[in-house]
C-alpha cells in the first residue's frame, strides 16, 4: 500500500501512512525522530528515483549508445533516422546532429541508390561518412510501394521515368508516390528537371500500361513488337525556379535537403542586412535583419494578439515577435517559406536562453528593394520590341517603385536607357521572373 501511495504520490495518503509507519516503527524499538527520518528518505526518493540496478542498466546503455555514435557515426544515426522515419520533425533534428556533430554527409533520396530505409555508405574497407536518405521517409510514399522499387531495382538501374514506369509493380505504386519522390529528388539521378518530370508522370504510367496490354497481345498472339521499344519524350514545361524546388522539396521531405530558400536572396540582402542570424548579439538599437519564414504561431497577451515569427538564414534561426499593432496592417507578409526583413531590437530570451528579437518594421523582398535599392535594372543582347517589354512591366507599374533602366550591349557598344518616372516598377520576383521567362537571356538585378 505504501509503494501503491508512493507512485500515485497523492499527499494524503502519504501522510497516512507516515503514522502507520511510526506505529510500526515505535513497535521495533526506533523514536518518532528516527522513523520520519527514514520516511523523508522513502519520500523523496518517491519523487524521482529509481533502484541501483534499474540505474546501472541504463547507464551500461548509455556508454553503448554513446560508443556506437562516437565510433560508428553513420551506422549509429542512420538507426535513428530509419526509427524516425514517421516524424519529419525528428528527421529534422537528427539530420542536424548527423551534419553538425557527427561531421556526415548526408546524400539525396535517389531512385537508384536508396533503401526503404536511411543507409550508412562509404567506401570498402573504410569507415562510412555518409548516410542514404530512405526513401521511406518520404511523405506519401509506402513500404510496400518503396520495396517493389527495390524489387525491380535488382534488374539494373532505372534510365529514366518511362523505364521505372515501365518496370516497377503497378498494384504496389500508384501516381501519388511517384509525385512525392520526384518532388523530393529521388529522380534527380536522371538529368531532368523536376517539373518536368511531374509533368510526364501521367504520361509514364499511360504509356507502361499501354506497353504491357500490348506486350500481352503480342505474346498471344505472335508478332513483331519491336515497335514496343520506342523511346517516349518528356513533356515539355518550363522548369522551377529555385524557390519553387526547395518549397516543393519541403513539402515531400518536411525540410530543405538540396539547399536554402534564403539562398537565392543571400547576396542581395547583405546589401541592406549586413549580419548574419548567427552573429546577432544584444542590442540597445534597431538592426535589420532578413531570413526565410519557416514557423508562424500566435498568443494572447495582454496587448492583444502577438504573433511569433521563425526566421532562418541558413546560419541560425531566430523568433521575432510581432505585436498586433504591427501584425496587422501586415498579415500578407507572414506565410511560411517567404523571405522576410526586419528592423528591431535584439534581446536576450530568458526562456530559451537564446536571442529573441522585438520587431518595429517589417517588409517582403519587393519593399526592402525600394526602400534601399536605386534602381531596377534589365540588360540584354538581342534587340527586342519595346511594346513586349511594357507588356511585361504593366501589371508592376507603380509610382513609390524603382527607376526601370535597361541596357543593351551588341558587337561591344552598349547603352542605357532610363525609363520616365511613370515607368516606376514594384521590384518583386513575380516581375524577374516574368522577364526572364519571356525574354530568355537577359540579366534582371536591382541595383543599390
Amino acid at each position: 500500500l505504501l509503494r501503491r501511495a508512493m507512485g500515485k504520490k497523492k499527499a494524503e495518503e502519504m501522510a497516512e501512512h507516515r503514522q502507520i509507519f511510526r506505529d510500526g516503527a515505535a513497535k521495533d524499538g526506533l523514536s518518532q525522530q528516527k522513523a520520519d527520518e527514514i520516511f523523508d528518505l522513502m519520500e523523496k526518493f518517491a519523487g524521482y528515483g529509481f533502484n541501483k540496478s534499474h540505474a546501472a542498466a541504463y547507464a551500461l546503455l548509455s556508454y553503448h549508445t554513446a560508443y556506437l555514435k562516437a565510433h560508428h557515426p553513420a551506422a549509429f544515426m542512420a538507426a535513428n533516422l530509419s526509427l524516425a522515419m514517421d516524424d519529419t520533425d525528428k528527421i529534422k533534428i537528427l539530420v542536424e546532429d548527423a551534419l553538425d556533430i557527427c561531421g556526415l554527409t548526408l546524400l539525396a533520396p535517389d531512385i537508384n541508390q536508396s533503401e526503404y530505409r536511411f543507409i550508412p555508405v562509404g567506401e570498402a574497407g573504410k569507415k562510412a561518412t555518409q548516410i542514404r536518405y530512405g526513401l521511406g521517409a518520404v511523405k506519401g510514399s509506402g513500404q510496400s510501394a518503396i520495396e517493389a522499387i527495390v524489387a525491380a531495382r535488382k534488374d539494373g538501374p532505372f534510365v529514366d521515368l518511362f523505364d521505372f514506369a515501365k518496370r516497377v509493380d503497378k498494384r504496389q505504386i500508384n501516381r501519388r508516390t511517384i509525385e512525392s519522390l520526384i518532388r523530393a529528388g529521388a529522380f534527380d539521378c536522371f538529368n531532368v528537371d523536376r517539373a518536368i518530370l511531374l509533368a510526364s508522370v501521367s504520361l509514364a504510367m499511360e504509356g507502361a500500361e499501354q506497353a504491357e496490354a500490348s506486350a500481352n497481345q503480342v505474346s498471344l498472339f505472335g508478332g513483331d513488337d519491336s515497335d514496343l521499344d520506342t523511346a517516349p519524350e518528356y513533356v515539355k514545361t518550363a522548369p522551377w525556379s529555385e524557390k519553387q524546388k526547395l518549397t516543393e522539396e519541403k513539402a515531400a521531405l518536411g525540410f530543405y535537403l538540396s539547399g536554402h530558400l534564403f539562398n537565392a536572396y543571400a547576396v542581395e540582402a547583405r546589401k541592406f542586412a549586413r549580419g548574419k542570424l548567427a552573429d546577432l548579439s544584444p542590442s540597445r538599437e534597431p538592426r535589420m535583419m532578413a531570413g526565410v519564414i519557416t514557423a508562424v504561431r500566435t498568443q494572447m497577451t495582454q496587448r492583444g494578439k502577438m504573433v511569433i515569427v521563425t526566421l532562418d538564414d541558413d546560419s541560425a534561426t531566430v523568433d521575432v515577435t510581432v505585436y498586433n499593432e504591427l501584425y496587422d496592417p501586415n498579415k500578407s507578409l507572414f506565410k511560411e517559406d517567404e523571405f522576410l526583413a526586419v528592423m528591431g531590437k535584439v534581446s536576450e530570451d530568458r526562456f530559451s536562453g537564446g536571442l529573441r528579437i522585438t520587431a518595429e518594421k517589417v517588409m517582403d523582398i519587393a519593399a526592402a528593394r525600394i526602400q534601399f535599392g536605386r534602381q531596377f535594372a534589365f540588360s540584354l543582347s538581342d534587340s527586342i520590341d519595346t511594346a513586349q517589354i511594357k507588356n511585361i512591366l504593366l501589371p508592376y507599374r507603380s509610382a513609390a517603385g524603382l527607376p526601370f533602366m535597361m541596357r543593351y550591349t551588341r558587337d561591344g557598344i552598349g547603352c542605357e536607357i532610363r525609363w520616365p518616372d511613370e515607368w516606376r516598377v514594384l521590384p518583386s520576383d513575380g516581375l524577374r521572373l516574368s522577364l526572364l521567362e519571356k525574354l530568355g537571356s537577359a540579366s534582371v538585378t536591382v541595383e543599390y
